[in-house]
Order: C-alpha cells, then sequence, then structure tokens
C-alpha cells in the first residue's frame, strides 16, 4: 500500500528554519522530519511513498537523490566517475517525487498524484508530524468500517496551564499542561479509498474544508481515536520539544531499531 505524504507547504510558522529549506527538510536529530515520517511507516512494513512537493521540493528530490552516499562506504574513482559501494545502511524503501506546485492546497497535491495512486486504496499524512501510532491497527479498523476515508483523531492537551480555584478565589488546584476541553481534532495519518478524489475539486481545493466535510456529510469518514503520543511540528518550540526528545532517548515515535 502506499503512502503519501503532502510536503509542499510553506511552513511560515517556522520561518526560522524554513526560509532556506522546506518544512519537511527539518531536522530532528540530525535527519529531516519527513525521514522520521517514514522510518514510523516503513517500520511497519509500508515502505512505498509518493511525496508531493512543492516550495523547495528540489532539495528533498536531491536530499534522497544521495541518500546512500549518505548512509555508506564507498569508493569513488574521479576519473571515471565509478562508485563501488561496500556498506549501504540504507533502507529499502521506494519514494515517488512529484512536484504539484508551489500555490497548490492540499487537497490539489493529492488529485495531482492521482494517477500514481492507482486504484487501491493509500495512506495519507503530512510531513511535519509525528505519532507512536499503530499503523495495522489503524488499517484494520478502516477496513472495518468499509467508507471511503478513516482519520486519526487526537484530543490535544490544553496550550496553557490551568487554575482551579473555589468560591473564595483561593487557588487550589493547578495543572501545567491540563487534558483538552474533550474535543478530538484532525490528526493526519489517514487511509483512503481513490474514490475520495472525486471529492477534489482543483488546485484550490483544501483537502480539510468540502472534501472531508462533504465525505462526513455523506457517511464516508470514520475516526480512529489515538490516544498514545502526537506533536506536529508548527513553530520553532515544537522543534526544540522533539529535539529534547529524540536526545533523551525517549522519543516516542522512534519504534525502530
Amino acid at each position: 500500500m502506499k503512502v503519501v505524504i503532502l510536503a509542499g507547504g510553506l511552513g511560515t510558522r517556522l520561518s526560522e528554519e524554513t526560509e532556506i529549506k522546506p518544512k519537511p527538510m527539518v531536522e530532528i536529530g540530525g535527519m529531516p522530519i519527513i525521514w522520521h515520517i517514514m522510518k514510523i511507516y516503513s517500520a511497519q512494513g509500508f515502505n512505498e511513498f509518493i511525496i508531493c512537493l512543492g516550495y523547495k521540493g528540489f532539495l528533498i528530490k536531491e536530499y534522497f537523490a544521495n541518500y546512500f552516499l549518505h548512509l555508506s562506504d564507498v569508493t569513488i574513482e574521479l576519473s571515471t566517475g565509478n562508485i563501488k559501494v561496500h556498506d549501504c545502511k540504507s533502507e529499502g524503501i521506494k519514494m515517488t517525487l512529484i512536484d504539484t506546485g508551489i500555490q497548490t492546497q492540499t487537497g490539489g497535491r493529492i488529485k495531482r498524484v492521482g494517477k500514481y495512486i492507482g486504484d487501491e486504496s493509500f495512506m495519507l499524512t503530512y510531513g511535519d508530524g509525528l505519532a507512536d501510532i499503530n499503523i495495522v491497527d489503524l488499517l484494520n479498523f478502516h477496513r472495518k468500517n468499509k467508507k471511503l476515508a478513516t482519520v486519526t483523531t487526537i484530543s490535544p492537551p490544553g496550550r496553557f496551564g490551568a487554575l482551579v480555584f473555589d468560591k473564595n478565589n483561593e487557588v487550589t488546584k493547578f495543572e501545567e499542561k491540563p487534558l483538552g476541553d474533550g474535543g478530538w481534532i484532525n490528526g493526519g495519518f489517514f487511509v483512503l479509498e481513490p474514490e475520495v478524489l472525486n471529492y477534489i475539486e482543483d488546485d484550490s481545493t483544501f483537502w480539510e474544508r468540502e472534501p472531508m466535510a462533504n465525505l462526513a456529510l455523506n457517511k464516508q469518514l470514520s475516526a480512529f481515536k489515538h490516544t498514545g503520543f502526537w506533536k506536529p511540528m508548527d513553530t520553532l518550540r515544537d522543534k526544540t520539544e522533539l529535539e529534547n526528545l529524540w536526545n533523551s532517548g525517549k522519543a516516542p515515535w522512534k519504534i525502530w531499531d
């Protein structure tokens, strides 16, 4: 089953990094976040990816075109250009990298890669979110419910600390990151049937608006609740938190050896 990764956005809220590189190439632990995302899938048996490129997409192409060189011991004959690989540590991953346009919205990007998806079920996620999600459980849930689309839903913690106080205005409890208000949000990590492409009009379509709303209206959207770790990399603070988790050796999304 193919995995589509949306990797074409501008990443304006992470401008400290994205002025010189696309957001999916921002590094966590010395490796771009898109690598971490692919490792989540490949560790669970999903090794074929379609990458929807946009802003500075050529940098993603160049990185992975030379990926095996970064991880291999090689002998290079400068006179002929011949390269002999002695020990290659790169993964058995197949990638199709498609330029889906600079201004194209998320839905439009999905529609543009339709011919590479084919007539089979496929997965979809964003190029900036990490989770310790069980992909096999997600897929089995999708197949059991027999809908056109399944979205992984997350109930995120509150953004700010919360105070609890009594009738005399005396604080009785403080929580630094309390649970959210009970609402569930789109966490990415979709499983989709190819028919969802019919819900996308053109390049200007946001996947998260009309297509998902109409799928829900037609009772063709299921929610897979994920209660484990999930975190998007929207800001420099998010990047720092993910970096600290990785450096601590306790990154929850690292499910590979």
